[in-house]
């Protein structure tokens, strides 16, 4: 069907402009005619009566009032195949990898999450490689969570290795506002493990526009649905939500609303929600697992304040590393029962221990600390930390599971760990105890 070409733009923004226009619906996508012949693609963001706000995917640079506007009559759409396996796209959907374009089989973006009647209790654990993750706080296949970290922490180093490590049947990595070098890193590394062939990569970098940056993680997400809809376990890594959440808050601050907490719109946690919401495990097809980065100075930060509300847990990366008693799994008692059968009883009891050394180390500040009972477990959190707590060492759960014993075998006496005589005969290392 022909589409009614508009003229006559009111307002033009970094990111947004407005033009009158009737029959136009929400969320509408549109072509930007330029004087040349040249087309760029917007988006309907808001409706006032006849009064329509567009998002500009190439930014407002070089757009001017004597352009024309084109509505489509669809919302946004992004091609789905298997051939886009191995594939980087920008953050607008096109290729960028030298590939053709994918025409076909174009699928809704940002529609609506799988209806709640088929999706199932999360069950089944995800494997990412990663100790303080598969022992202390297991990932659940269909689970939400986010990764806080400050800015600078390695926590893309983390996620390309998560990627190739993990037994998912596809990686979707949505990178917002990435520098190059950590762009061109989750290539090779994802080439160098020979992991291509089941990744996908939607990648914006920090000098494109800020909208394609907005559109990575409904692009990410709306590919990843479909593959898990064909029954695929689908693992979906997104870097950076809060720097996401910024460019909302620059799209917001445009359209003049009324700005909340630090700025941000209103809407945050309704806009972070859509998102994360769409992890799922579906009845009768396969899963759709959400890890994502949230940077923060501290959690009473919006963006990482929000988040908290939305997802089940959050790993904390502090000084490189991954923190075991800021972090949580709120699902991973779903599956660390069925995993091995001394998998729960030894994380809460490497656990139980660390949090007794912590409390050594604090007392040891005074001079407080001499008997052998304190020291041994002051020894006993330095090799936790050199064995367990690097992560960027990859360790199958079962081996992860056996270092755990070797250590409490290394440190402790069978009775000084609190597990049961059943578990201690079938695992216990059989080794000379050093501490008899």
């Amino acid at each position: 069907m022909l589409q009614k070409t508009y003229e006559n733009i009111d307002s033009i923004g970094r990111a947004i402009l407005s033009i009158n226009a009737q029959g136009v619906h929400n969320k509408e996508l549109a072509e930007v005619i330029y004087p040349s012949g040249e087309k760029a693609f917007a988006q309907v963001i808001a409706l006032d009566g006849d009064q329509v706000t567009l998002q500009l995917y190439g930014g407002g640079f070089g757009v001017s009032t004597n352009c024309k506007i084109r509505f489509l009559g669809k919302p946004i759409e992004v091609g789905f195949s298997d051939d886009m396996l191995g594939r980087v796209y920008s953050g607008n959907g096109q290729p960028i990898d030298g590939g053709p374009e994918l025409l076909s089989d174009m699928v809704r973006v940002a529609g609506p999450s799988i209806n709640p009647v088929k999706r199932l209790i999360p069950k089944d654990m995800i494997r990412t490689g990663v100790p303080m993750i598969d022992v202390f706080n297991t990932l659940v296949r269909s689970q939400k969570i986010p990764i806080f970290a400050k800015a600078g922490e390695p926590y893309n180093r983390l996620l390309a290795n998560i990627a190739t490590q993990t037994d998912a049947d596809i990686i979707i990595i949505g990178g917002v506002g990435l520098k190059y070098d950590e762009y061109h890193y989750f290539r090779e590394r994802i080439e160098q493990a020979g992991s291509k062939n089941k990744t996908i990569m939607f990648i914006h970098t920090h000098r494109d526009s800020i909208v394609e940056g907005l559109m990575v993680p409904d692009l990410t997400l709306a590919v990843a649905e479909q593959f898990a809809l064909q029954g695929k376990n689908v693992f979906v890594l997104l870097s950076d939500m809060t720097q996401w959440s910024d460019y909302l808050r620059q799209v917001a601050n445009a359209q003049d609303q009324i700005p909340a907490n630090q700025g941000y719109p209103g809407d945050l946690y309704s806009q972070l929600a859509s998102r994360y919401e769409k992890a799922a495990d579906i009845e009768g097809a396969g899963s759709l697992t959400v890890l994502g980065v949230t940077t923060m100075d501290d959690v009473t930060h919006p963006v990482p304040d929000n988040t908290g509300y939305i997802t089940e847990g959050q790993f904390y990366m502090k000084d490189g590393y991954l923190e075991l008693f800021g972090s949580l799994s709120r699902l991973k008692q779903q599956v660390n029962d069925r995993t091995r059968t001394d998998h729960r009883s030894i994380m809460n009891a490497m656990a139980r221990l660390l949090s007794e050394a912590e409390e050594r180390v604090k007392a040891q500040k005074f001079g407080s600390v001499k008997d052998d009972y304190s020291l041994r477990l002051l020894e006993y959190r330095k090799t936790f930390q050199k064995e367990l707590m690097d992560p960027f060492r990859y360790l199958e759960l079962e081996d992860a599971l056996d270092i755990c014993w070797d250590i409490l075998a290394q440190h402790f006496k069978k009775e000084e760990v609190g597990l049961s005589s059943k578990l201690i005969e079938d695992y216990w290392p059989e080794q000379e105890e050093q501490n008899n």
